[in-house]
């Protein structure tokens, strides 16, 4: 008998064992079968899951999320944190199965398959996942997925090490499913797991203070698999002048003579019923539900504020085409069918945020989903108490009457539509605060002012309703042309009328760095002149510090929490001097396109740049940052069994209060802008084109406010002599920074030494022996530039988003 070539034996024995597989009805007789977008199976008794593959190749989105957190706003890992969204699709190689996400950021948008196949082999995939088939019926494949959902998919551990927080791994024999949101509907599937990482010899002082044992660290993952979307959606080409956030991609089928990179907006699905209607319903309104665990008066304020944009939605042409709802109690906030308003807790305040689930083919929005921190409206009532130390005699305040309680939820109206706004794909605003509060993707301060009868006045702390840039932005983002309509002249046409009205977009890039260059775009300014603003400021601070004391607290509250109230009132115009700050060596500019009539830049005059110096050099005098001695004298240390917090001052006399460093802080401040090295290279320019006030200038205007001002007495000296130390600081630090260009460096090397000589010569005739140490200590440091560290300087408490200090 002859033998069998070796080839064909291999083949009869794996074609024998690929029958051996059993069908899915037979490896699943025993296990309870989830019926929905993609089939799946719980095998109880092995702790297993089993998901049918029934279309190859393909695509859906594949999203994870953080369905029950951490609680700590440092580290982040909030409740209802969403990680990013996948297009993948299952590959069937063999007796594998592969879970593969396609390089969308670059593509062929053409019919032609060779130059798309091009395209996809020049650039890599990412396959996230493999599986073995371990039955199939009728064209159809059962793998486990255990694994994949067990899976870190949200990065925790490298989150908290990343944190210097310690050193955690994911223990599986701790982790399991999580049934009560593990289920199946017909456009998309959903998981969910009860994962625990353990370690924490290591563990920081955040996860300490959110864990019961900082040992395990028990979360739950969300997985959901979903049905893309149609391809009806209509993209509708970026505007940078919009303020919507866009989606981009190569497109290497582009003709050579236009962009290869393509930006498209992104934006919810919104269409009307009759396109040719001025007003009409929407096929299908976009609605919002809030977290139905949100509290009273709260839960009133955050429907109300959320329903403001249904003004904006009704400017576009839409009737009732945007709604907020209540979440049902059997919904769940992770499912993507529902654009949720989540109420999160936090061990410390800090930031809330808009965030969307997005088709990363089209740019369109498949879920808007915002957090809100619970703790934030805490401290506006805070802030809106210190300012009107309401207590008078311990009496009690009527809920009903109570004006910190208004201001606060009067903030929350606003946050919630601020929030709500970036999910409808709209970016912040800084510029709006310019213009009669034209926007609420601005972030606002409040509104104070002192009366007729000269007290404080919170009645006006924040705007009602939608601004007119909103109105203006979602006309832009959602109108629904005629047929017929040329849409983008129609665009056009909707941005050219805003401008025509005064309405300025400037974001993020334009606002937050230390050296931004605009004089227009601010975060938490105040009114369209920011140095009258500031010296209103000063003025409602100095009426609150004067009735600052006893009643500023309840009755029975120790005397230390004071300080907590103290805070945000002594550092009150700390955004508006930054703001005021800003505007030396700024360029009014704005994101003009060619054709559309806009002025690019515009050089700030020196008038209004010395403006502005002035005020923010009146910032530094002893008169602002000295605290009176009545109130310094009410505040004793915190009492045994209270915590100390990040809040307070930053102390350099132990449990004390620290009268002097609170100073420091509010000294250092304004520095840090006027002496940053992105400006001073800035005024070296705009000065040699004929605009703005010279670096020379700066300096000596500056020591000329500090060092060379008369002598004080008693602790406004103290704060004298550390005001100067910390300009020292500055100077001697631009004077070797790297970061600024060589002229800068000059001038900063002639400043000092001309503050050299005035010191030496000074010193000729001073006979107080503290004023001598501090002239003899300053001449010592300007021997070593290098060894100056602005970092040294204590900073200011937190105070965004009024308040609290970022993150994230």
């Amino acid at each position: 008998m002859k033998k069998l070539p070796l080839l064909i034996l291999l083949f009869f024995c794996f074609q024998t064992f690929a029958d051996k597989l059993p069908s899915i009805t037979e490896k699943t007789a025993s296990f309870k079968k989830y019926e929905g977008f993609m089939n799946y199976w719980w095998d109880e008794d092995n702790g297993k899951v089993w998901l049918e593959v029934s279309n190859l190749n393909q695509e859906f989105l594949y999203i994870s999320s953080l369905p029950a957190g951490l609680g700590s706003n440092d580290i982040g890992l909030d409740r209802g944190l969403l990680g990013d969204e996948k297009v993948v699709f299952f590959n069937k190689v063999g007796r594998k199965i592969l879970l593969i996400q396609p390089n969308l950021k670059y593509r062929a948008i053409t019919n032609d398959a060779n130059e798309k196949r091009a395209v996809m082999q020049s650039f890599a995939q990412s396959t996230l996942a493999g599986f073995t088939i371990e039955a199939e019926e009728n064209g159809k494949y059962l793998i486990e997925i255990t694994d994949l959902l067990m899976q870190d998919a949200m990065g925790v551990t490298d989150r908290i090490k990343g944190m210097g927080e310690g050193s955690y791994s994911l223990d599986k024999s701790r982790s399991a499913m999580y049934f009560e949101r593990t289920k199946n509907f017909p456009l998309n599937s959903e998981f969910e797991v009860s994962l625990t990482f353990t370690g924490g010899s290591d563990a920081g002082r955040f996860v300490k203070s959110v864990t019961p044992s900082a040992e395990a660290i028990t979360l739950r993952m969300h997985h959901s698999f979903v049905q893309l979307p149609d391809n009806q959606f209509e993209k509708r080409e970026f505007d940078p002048r919009s303020s919507f956030n866009a989606i981009s991609y190569f497109d290497y089928s582009t003709p050579v003579s236009e962009p290869v990179e393509k930006y498209y907006t992104v934006r919810h699905r919104l269409k009307k019923k009759d396109p040719n209607a001025k007003v009409s319903e929407a096929v299908k309104p976009i609605i919002y539900y809030l977290d139905n665990g949100t509290p009273e008066p709260i839960r009133s304020a955050l429907m109300e504020g959320t329903a403001w944009w249904n003004q904006a939605f009704e400017a576009a042409g839409y009737k009732n085409a945007f709604q907020v709802k209540l979440l049902p109690d059997d919904a769940d906030p992770m499912d993507v069918r529902y654009n949720v308003i989540n109420w999160v807790h936090r061990s410390t305040r800090g930031w809330s945020y808009g965030a969307s689930v997005i088709d990363p083919r089209t740019g369109e929005i498949l879920k808007g989903h915002v957090t809100l921190g619970s703790l934030r409206v805490r401290q506006d009532y805070l802030i809106a108490q210190g300012l009107l130390s309401p207590f008078e005699n311990g009496k009690k305040l009527d809920p009903e009457k109570d004006p910190m309680l208004k201001m606060a939820l009067a903030r929350l109206r606003q946050l919630a539509a601020h929030e709500v706004g970036h999910t409808l794909g709209i970016m912040h605003n800084y510029s709006a605060s310019t213009n009669n509060r034209a926007s609420v993707m601005d972030y606002p301060h409040p509104r104070v002012s002192l009366n007729a009868k000269g007290e404080v006045d919170l009645s006006d702390a924040y705007a009602v309703g939608i601004g007119e840039w909103d109105k203006a932005s979602i006309t832009f983002g959602y109108q629904d042309f005629p047929k017929g309509t040329d849409e983008k002249a129609g665009l056009n046409k909707i941005l050219q009328d805003a401008r025509n009205k005064g309405l300025l977009f400037l974001t993020d890039q334009d606002a937050r760095p230390a050296g931004s260059a605009s004089p227009n775009a601010h975060l938490w300014d105040e009114g369209k002149d920011p140095i009258e603003n500031l010296n209103a400021l000063l003025k409602v601070r100095e009426k609150a510090l004067a009735n600052f004391g006893e009643k500023t607290i309840r009755e029975g509250v120790p005397m230390a929490f004071l300080e907590d109230a103290l805070v945000p009132v002594y550092n009150l115009h700390r955004y508006q001097i930054e703001a005021v700050a800003k505007i030396v060596g700024s360029v009014d500019y704005r994101y003009a396109v060619r054709g559309d009539g806009q002025i690019p830049t515009v050089l700030v005059s020196k008038e209004t740049q010395q403006k502005a110096l002035k005020a923010a050099i009146q910032c530094l005098s002893p008169e602002v940052l000295t605290l009176p001695e009545n109130i310094i004298k009410l505040i004793p240390p915190r009492p045994a069994g209270y915590n100390t917090s990040r809040e307070l001052f930053k102390k350099r006399t132990g449990l004390a209060f620290d009268a002097l460093s609170a100073a420091e802080s509010a000294a250092d401040f304004p520095l840090q802008f006027l002496l940053q090295p992105e400006r001073a290279s800035r005024m070296i320019e705009y000065a040699a084109r004929g605009e703005g006030i010279t670096l020379d200038e700066l300096n000596t205007q500056l020591i000329e406010n500090t060092w060379k001002t008369p002598r004080k007495t008693g602790l406004a000296l103290e704060v004298q002599y550390q005001t100067e130390q910390i300009l020292l600081t500055h100077l001697l630090a631009l004077s070797v920074n790297e970061k600024a260009n060589y002229q800068v460096k000059a001038l900063m090397g002639k400043s000092l030494k001309e503050l050299k000589a005035y010191i030496e010569e000074t010193k000729k005739s001073v006979k107080d022996a503290s004023y001598q140490a501090h002239l003899d200590y300053a001449l010592e440091r300007m021997k070593n530039p290098s060894a100056a560290k602005v970092t040294a300087h204590k900073e200011l408490p937190p105070g965004a988003p009024i308040g609290c200090e970022d993150e994230f």
